[in-house]
């Protein structure tokens, strides 16, 4: 928790001192606040399985996209303060209600303390695998604590380009650290491990990179399935996502103010196809919802 005193678990380096409550760009002090811990159906289908992910959805972000559609809580805060003692035991109730893995979704500012409910946990039986769900803008130094707690690793690549990265997520260096971020995920925990051998189980081990496809930006999308392809191959599946949602904040936004077009997703696929991707996820039909974003109401918290 020292650690905490001095922050740069992320790229952003704020220096804050979250020990006595001060808080740097992801907005949060060193208490844990949760918003919602539940079931969750709509990840990957290797993720989710029948029964669900068990979903720990944590308060605060260092990205901040303005298009977030999580932003209630990225940026709005809402959730509720709990104990280390208290996460350890939703890993133990999530495992009660029959799901899949423990699901951390942006969790790269609670390192320290997750590492300690992970623990905890697995002290009073947790055999779970463990899901990190994040935007992979993240450091080397901080994913290395992680190894040994975590299964598989959930990470998106949003943006190649700089340009995007500074104007909606105020980070030009984005790729920079998500590429070397990828790679440690990579080292740590290998080939994807599938429970059947037919790969139609539920993933045990292993990477899985989204990348949410954003309108305007088919170039940026093509060069990340390309890098990914090209630098991965095999040992990592790629989930290639079409949910993007406009938001309030950004629907007057000439860019991103529009869902992706039906041709625009079917070019990129396309591509995919076309360089040789096997390993991956798509999305069908219209699933530019709301219904992908779950109600924050402090559910299982």
């Amino acid at each position: 928790m020292e650690q905490l005193r001095d922050c740069t678990l992320c790229p952003r380096n704020c220096h804050a001192n979250r020990l006595v409550g001060q808080r740097g760009y992801c907005k949060v002090t060193a208490d844990l606040l949760v918003a919602r811990a539940a079931l969750h159906m709509w990840e990957e289908p290797c993720i989710s399985g029948e029964e669900g992910s068990g979903t720990v959805f944590f308060s605060g972000c260092a990205m901040g996209c303005i298009y977030c559609q999580n932003h209630k809580i990225a940026r709005g805060l809402r959730g509720k303060v709990i104990t280390i003692q208290r996460l350890s035991e939703i890993f133990l109730e999530l495992q009660e209600k029959k799901a899949n893995n423990i699901n951390l979704v942006t969790p790269s500012h609670y390192v320290p303390q997750i590492i300690k409910a992970i623990k905890l946990a697995r002290e009073n039986g947790l055999r779970l695998p463990i899901v990190y769900n994040s935007s992979a803008y993240e450091k080397v130094e901080t994913l290395q604590m992680l190894e040994g707690y975590i299964d598989i690793y959930l990470p998106d690549l949003k943006y190649m380009d700089r340009e995007p990265a500074r104007l909606y997520s105020g980070c030009p260096d984005y790729f920079e650290y998500a590429s070397q971020a990828i790679k440690e995920m990579v080292r740590q925990v290998g080939k994807p491990v599938f429970a059947q051998e037919d790969e139609n189980g539920l993933l045990k081990k292993g990477v899985i990179v989204r990348h949410l496809t954003l309108p305007g930006y088919l170039e940026d999308s093509k060069n990340i399935i390309r890098y990914l392809y090209e630098t991965f191959g095999d040992t990592i599946y790629i989930s290639i996502m079409n949910q993007y949602t406009p938001m309030g904040s950004v629907l007057a936004d000439p860019i991103l103010g529009r869902k992706i077009r039906e041709e625009e997703y079917e070019v990129l696929i396309d591509y995919a196809l076309g360089i040789g991707v096997e390993n991956g996820f798509i999305q069908e039909g219209d699933t530019a919802s709301e219904s992908f974003i779950p109600e924050f109401n402090g559910e299982g918290v």
